[in-house]
């Protein structure tokens, strides 16, 4: 893999993890609210799994192949 798409994916990751951060912070404060909407709670909730499992596919693509 070449040093620039290396550099790509760990700054998509960056930008994933700060995407999953603010939805965390959003759904903290829904959470709070009394009025809460509860299907948007749960949206933001899948999103941010959503986020998690895709930061965590670009993570094992940055991990070298080990020959066996």
């Amino acid at each position: 893999m070449s040093k620039s798409s290396l550099e790509d994916i760990q700054r998509r990751i960056i930008e994933l993890e700060v995407e999953h951060r603010d939805l965390d912070a959003v759904i903290e404060r829904l959470s709070q609210d009394v009025r809460q909407d509860d299907l948007q709670l749960r949206r933001l909730k899948k999103r941010k799994l959503q986020l998690k499992d895709h930061i965590t596919l670009l993570k094992m693509q940055l991990i070298p192949d080990i020959p066996a």
